[in-house]
């Protein structure tokens, strides 16, 4: 390793709330262009912003979480830069008094945990969203429209520290972080849709300098997979470039999708091209303490918490484990299952498997499932009082996937009951050992193995009902008769 890399991220998550962070306009996604605006989101004169308690309260609550200290008190600021989405020549945001500073979020890579610093969360509104007409985005646009829907629309801005060392550290951070502001509900963390994005700054230095390297920040990433993608390709252009001698430009790059390379946009901005000042309009965020602490008791569960439960208490795999908590609707319905029939190996193994597939498949979400966690419990209670078999039971998923009956049902109607009378199965037996004088040969003779033929043979003239357990205690004991 000649190079070390150094990448620090700056994510932008749009706060779950029904209206704008300084008026009463709404935030819901997909409505007509230029429809959800009014005076004070478009920056008419005179018009005057209030702040949204709401975001407020959801962005003390990410801090705290994120084991942030939340500030006495905090300063919103003016943003000045001049850009076609921002109405107002100005974005409202906070600078050097964030709401909250100093945290921290726990990451696992390859099984390793690794410990990423949080510098600071803070409170800002979004700019409009630029459509660009011919190439899809700027370089190379044709024309560009604007939609204000978006403008002003709360924003909550999470910067870490420069302690992620590899593209893939960047986006498991990133995805982790999203994880955990779905679990808090303040953030659908939609990457598709934009209430999630990131800007990433990465920097080589040679291994064993403490200084950093000049830096360039990577705009806009639109997915967990892009990110990685995108700092792998930056990471490369900046060892090209140090190997040929050259020196790294600070500046503002794009990636491409396409190309799977980035590119330049503009120079990078310094903190003071800006010129911050606070935002006369607004007085500072105060938050009295008994607030921040009924914030802090509404918190709940969070991934790495319901993680170690589920290994310690449920005793699931760490790949089981990791899978449900990765999907917070998934979690829940594993266990709303688990509730009504504690099997919670076995429920999982259903969910992470032949549910999920399906899932994929049809590409649905488990919210869209046509069954309940109720149906999932009684389909395993099932196959452990002996109604059904295993294999059986997937036959009976399948339906129950398809339809959305009742397990119950199925069954009833199917004629699919798991054959478990020792009478029925014995007589089965005997005729198939009749009729097989050479394979019970073999295994009077020590073959073992024979004794799956006879199993086929059983459950082939069981259409596949016998009870397998039973089936086999049977046929060992009417082979050794």
């Amino acid at each position: 390793m000649k190079y070390e890399t150094v990448i620090g991220l700056e994510i932008h998550a749009q706060l779950a709330t029904a209206s704008k962070m300084f008026c009463g306009c709404s935030t819901k996604f997909g409505a007509e262009p230029n429809t959800n605006i009014c005076p004070v989101c478009t920056g008419q004169p005179g018009t005057l912003p209030v702040a949204n308690k709401k975001a407020i309260e959801l962005a003390i609550k990410t801090a705290l979480a994120l084991n942030c200290t939340i500030e006495p008190s905090s300063v919103f600021a003016r943003k000045n830069y001049f850009y076609p989405d921002l109405p107002k020549d100005y974005q409202i945001s906070q600078y050097e008094l964030p709401l909250a500073t100093k945290g921290y979020i726990d990451i696992e890579v390859d099984g390793v945990t690794k410990r990423i610093g949080i510098t600071r969360v803070h409170l800002e509104e979004d700019a409009g969203k630029l459509n660009h007409q011919g190439a899809g985005r700027i370089m190379g646009a044709n024309s560009s429209l604007v939609d204000y829907n978006r403008t002003g629309t709360p924003l909550m801005e999470i910067v870490s520290e420069p302690d992620l060392r590899s593209p893939r550290e960047a986006a498991v951070y990133t995805e982790t972080l999203a994880n955990l502001l779905r679990y808090l509900e303040v953030c659908d963390a939609k990457m598709e849709e934009g209430s999630l994005r990131c800007d990433a700054n990465i920097s080589l230095r040679p291994v064993g300098q403490k200084e950093f390297g000049t830096k360039t920040e990577v705009k806009n990433i639109n997915s967990f997979k892009a990110i990685e993608k995108a700092l792998i390709a930056e990471e490369k252009r900046h060892a090209d470039v140090l190997d040929e001698g050259g020196k790294i430009i600070q500046e503002t790059r794009f990636f491409n999708d396409e190309t799977e390379e980035t590119a330049g946009m503009r120079s990078k901005e310094e903190a003071h091209d800006y010129r911050y000042f606070p935002e006369p309009d607004l007085v500072p965020i105060a938050p009295a303490k008994e607030w921040v602490e009924t914030i802090r008791q509404s918190i709940g569960e969070l991934p790495a918490e319901r993680k170690n439960r589920y290994l310690s208490q449920l005793q699931l795999t760490p790949e089981m484990a990791e899978f449900l908590v990765n999907d917070k609707p998934l979690a829940d319905f594993f266990e709303a299952a688990v509730k009504i029939h504690n099997r919670p190996a076995a429920i999982a193994n259903w969910l992470t498997g032949d549910i999920t597939a399906y899932l994929k498949e049809q590409k649905k979400t488990i919210g869209e499932l046509p069954h309940s966690p109720e149906q999932l419990a009684e389909l395993q209670k099932a196959i452990d009082d002996g109604t059904i078999s295993g294999k059986i039971a997937k036959t009976i998923l399948a339906e129950m996937l398809k339809s959305g009956k009742p397990v119950k049902e199925i069954i009833a109607a199917s004629g699919l009951t798991q054959i478990s009378n020792e009478s029925e199965l014995i007589a089965v037996i005997q005729e198939i050992i009749k009729n097989n004088p050479k394979q019970v040969e073999q295994f009077k003779s020590g073959k073992e193995a024979v004794m799956m033929f006879f199993v086929g043979q059983v459950m082939k003239a069981t259409k596949g009902r016998g009870n397998p357990e039973l089936v086999n205690k049977l046929l060992r004991q009417e082979l050794s008769a």
